[in-house]
């Protein structure tokens, strides 16, 4: 009959509806996702790599992950922060634009559709740069110091802990050599370099240290002085294999101290044949230009150079000559010889009459004139030069060279030893 009950089926249904509930009952809502911050790696001095690992969805997908980043504890997406796919399981980003020597907290981070969930925060410090230094040129050059200097115009984001210059002999000096330390801290400080040895080339450049790095400014070279007994300073050149003064001697001791007479009266220089020196025109005006004038006799002690130098022989300036290109055939020949050796040798400026040089060998000689040895009279000052040579040439005459205005050649010939004239110092 159609109107009575079913029982199966309402069993069934009943059944089914009693299942619903149940199975409803259990199923539990999305929640925030569970996750993890690993420790930074690959750390530099702006950027760092920062891993995460979501162990729990929540139980809802997971449609954005990255890092995020501050200065402060606990930073969250209101920080810089960094995307870094969807899903869960592990994965990594890089942080970038990031200062040196600082300290960051950066937190991984998921989100799902109930919201954002954070890991844990993790502690980390960018890497210290390397600062940035100039180095300052030499000035105050003498035998044995100079001046120089640096100035660190950025500390890398560290204290500057140790600054000064270094210096050597050979290329790229480093803080392994001779070097000075000049406090810490940015900015510019002086430097001083002692215990140079004199006539020699050095290297310097400046540096700073701060802590992780050492870097080196510009390089510099410079030649020390040479010094004399006076206590003079000299300029050095050196021409192939000689060491020679660009100056004009002008000292009035020999290098033992003994004092050299100063004769101004014409006569008594002439009478003389022990040693003796004058300024051109008796003027001590003349001494930082010219130098002195001195007799063969002078020359003679063996002590009028400083220690180690020593007045050049005939053979010495025919060294000097032939390696100016002076064929050594005409290295003997008395008067003028070669071409235009002597050129090469006079400054660019000074010379009267068109005779100025080029001064491509650095040899910087001035037209001092001389003394006559007949009668003591000084001679053609801005045109002519005359050197002393240690060698003699007989009893009375002594071998020197000669530069003259109206030549480009070099003069070579001998006169009387009580004659007046400039010298030059060779190395020994």
């Amino acid at each position: 009959m159609s109107g009575k009950l079913n029982i199966p089926g309402f069993l069934l249904l009943i059944t089914t509806a009693i299942g619903t509930l149940l199975l409803q009952s259990c199923v539990k809502d999305p929640v925030l996702a569970t996750l993890t911050t690993g420790q930074a790696t690959d750390i530099t001095i702006n950027s760092a790599v920062i891993s995460g690992n979501i162990t729990d969805n929540g139980r809802a997908e997971i449609t954005a992950r990255g890092f995020c980043w501050g200065l402060n504890p606990q930073p969250t997406l209101d920080d810089e922060f960094v995307p870094s796919g969807t899903g869960s399981g592990t994965f990594s980003a890089t942080v970038s634009g990031l200062e040196p020597n600082t300290r960051y907290h950066v937190r991984s981070y998921a989100e799902n559709s109930v919201g954002v969930a954070y890991g844990n925060d993790v502690e980390f410090v960018t890497s210290t740069a390397p600062p940035s230094v100039t180095t300052v040129q030499v000035t105050n050059i003498a035998a044995v110091t100079a001046s120089s200097g640096g100035n660190v115009t950025y500390d890398g984001g560290a204290q500057i802990t140790s600054r000064g210059v270094c210096w050597s002999t050979s290329p790229q000096p480093d803080i392994t050599d001779f070097h000075s330390s000049d406090g810490t801290g940015s900015g510019s400080f002086p430097s001083t370099l002692n215990n140079l040895s004199p006539a020699t080339t050095y290297y310097v450049r400046a540096y700073a240290t701060n802590g992780s790095w050492t870097v080196y400014g510009d390089e510099f070279t410079f030649r020390t002085k040479l010094s004399d007994a006076d206590g003079n300073l000299y300029n050095t050149v050196i021409i192939a294999s000689q060491l020679w003064m660009t100056e004009n001697l002008r000292t009035t001791k020999l290098n033992d101290n003994t004092a050299v007479p100063e004769i101004q009266d014409n006569a008594q220089w002439v009478s003389l044949t022990t040693p003796e020196y004058s300024w051109f025109d008796n003027s001590i005006s003349f001494k930082a230009t010219y130098g002195a004038l001195y007799n063969w006799y002078t020359v003679n002690t063996g002590k009028l150079c400083p220690s180690g130098w020593h007045v050049p022989t005939d053979a010495d300036f025919n060294v000097l000559e032939t390696a100016l290109g002076m064929a050594s055939s005409q290295a003997e020949v008395w008067g003028f010889r070669g071409t235009d050796h002597g050129l090469k040798m006079k400054n660019t400026s000074g010379w009267d009459e068109n005779g100025n040089g080029t001064n491509s060998s650095g040899f910087t000689a001035l037209p001092g004139g001389y003394r006559y040895g007949l009668d003591g009279i000084f001679m053609l000052q801005t045109t002519i030069t005359y050197w002393w040579t240690a060698s003699e040439h007989d009893a009375d005459r002594g071998w020197y060279r000669r530069l003259d205005s109206s030549s480009d050649q070099v003069y070579r010939a001998s006169t009387s030893k009580k004659g007046g004239k400039y010298v030059r110092c060779v190395k020994n």
